[in-house]
């Protein structure tokens, strides 16, 4: 401190800036220049191609089903874990109603919360593994419960038929990412007053009115960030579908991570694969961005 304040400070965050520029900004930076070479990953000798990588992307017919699954889950994937994680959060929260009016969460709310919360505590390659034995179609729990309801015609080859491969796989990510956004809600629950909800339901206010009317403007903060997270995951994808089923049927469930993980690791194409990454980085920005400046609305004060 003799020295003053800011050569102490250098001291501190230049050896951590220095490791995340060589271990995290440097390799993004070279995939900007692998993009624009014909690299095959395993020999050191490569030609620039320019943007010849980029061009053949746009008649590429397997990216752009790739990047129309990817749409689908961007749109649905938020929407449907947001609006469970509203209403599970809002049953824990204050969807039960006490003596002279208050408002607490429904009995055993607590033991819910750790329910919904349990597969969070699994890592994603796990839960594809349960969740491709649980669609097993001869012996998976599925079938199995389907066919003891006497249900038979229901059962289905879920993971093996493209009508269906989709729907099951944006099930297993709605279940595996709704219980961390019941606790956020939960959480920021908390903060709002209870004599809002008590004067609510002192008024006759449903449990829907009461989520539409003063939930969800009140958490909106924390709904535009949740949709944030849930739309970056929703343009990723590719662990728990390489897992589950490696983009097929018949390319119906392939998104564009795993277009470019099979073009880098399957066919050596590491240029091509590069451009792939470059062109998800930034629409993963702008997706980024978009959902930021649509989502902004006049925050609401609590006095």
């Amino acid at each position: 401190m003799r020295h003053g304040k800011y050569p102490l400070l250098l001291a501190f965050l230049l050896p951590p800036l220095a490791l995340y520029g060589y271990f995290v900004v440097s390799p993004y930076a070279q995939s900007f220049l692998i993009a624009m070479t014909d690299w095959q990953g395993l020999s050191p000798a490569y030609e620039f191609v320019g943007f010849d990588n980029f061009k053949r992307m746009l008649g590429d017919e397997y990216v752009w089903n790739a990047l129309l699954n990817n749409l689908w889950l961007l749109v649905l994937l938020p929407l449907l874990t947001i609006a469970l994680g509203l209403f599970l959060a809002t049953m824990l929260n204050v969807g039960g109603r006490g003596g002279r009016s208050t408002v607490t969460g429904v009995r055993g709310s607590g033991l819910y919360k750790v329910i919904y919360f349990a597969p969070q505590m699994l890592s994603v390659s796990i839960v594809g593994v349960l969740w491709a034995e649980v669609y097993n179609p001869r012996s998976g729990l599925l079938n199995s419960a389907l066919r003891a309801l006497g249900l038979d015609g229901l059962a289905k080859v879920w993971l093996g038929d493209p009508a269906y491969a989709f729907w099951a796989v944006l099930a297993v990510m709605v279940w595996a990412n709704v219980g961390f956004y019941v606790v956020l809600f939960g959480a920021a629950m908390q903060s709002v007053p209870r004599d809002i909800y008590e004067a609510a339901a002192l008024d006759g206010a449903s449990r829907l009115t009461t989520l539409v009317r003063i939930t969800v403007p009140l958490l909106w903060d924390t709904i535009q960030v949740a949709w944030v997270y849930l739309a970056i995951l929703a343009l990723d994808g590719f662990a728990l579908i390489h897992v589950m089923t490696r983009g097929g049927p018949n390319f119906s469930t392939d998104v564009v991570g795993l277009r470019l993980y099979t073009e880098a690791f399957g066919d050596y194409k590491w240029g091509y694969a590069s451009a792939i990454g470059v062109v998800m980085f930034f629409v993963t920005l702008s997706v980024t961005v978009l959902s930021l400046r649509l989502t902004r609305r006049e925050r609401i004060e609590l006095s």
